[in-house]
């Protein structure tokens, strides 16, 4: 039968409370992580919305095929911030040496960014909150992208059906 001390309690306290402060750096890495990405996310959002705004506005002799170039261009735009993103969060992982030695840093990010989750490689256990934090500002982004996508496409039939014959 163990003894309790007050040396005892204080070493468990004392544990549990480097815990708490870890726990509460890797949540503010997180964060500030996630932060770049939304910045990266903005500008190539006002990017993607000033070119399709700037198409939209001229009057295509084929609106069909313009559409679909504007759609294009769209969701190119926001893959390559999308891919730009995944790579913040692969040099951080880097930077904080969060995934186990000789791993593919960047097909790891592309795995927690797109919730995937294959399980095929896990974080160093001192950074594990890393992972769903990842998962949480990609989750995030695609839904901006979506809704960007969503507005690019309404607007632009919008636009067509204004310029149309009446």
């Amino acid at each position: 039968m163990e003894i309790t001390t007050v040396g005892n309690i204080a070493s468990e306290l004392q544990r549990k409370s480097q815990r708490v402060t870890f726990m509460v750096l890797q949540v503010v890495a997180g964060l500030f992580i996630g932060s770049i990405n939304i910045v990266i996310h903005a500008w190539l959002t006002v990017a993607t919305i000033r070119v399709a705004r700037g198409a939209a506005v001229k009057r295509r002799t084929f609106p069909s095929l313009h559409l679909v170039g504007v759609m294009i261009a769209t969701v190119l735009l926001l893959m390559l911030a999308h891919t730009l993103e995944v790579f913040i969060w692969s040099t951080a992982y880097a930077v904080l040496n969060a995934a186990p030695e000789d791993t593919d840093l960047a097909y790891f990010a592309f795995v927690n960014y797109t919730t995937l989750g294959y399980g095929d490689i896990t974080p160093v256990a001192r950074w594990r909150l890393l992972g769903p934090m990842t998962a949480m500002n990609g989750v995030l982004l695609f839904g901006w992208s979506t809704a960007v996508i969503f507005e690019v496409l309404r607007k632009t039939i919008s636009l067509q059906t204004s310029f149309a014959p009446s």
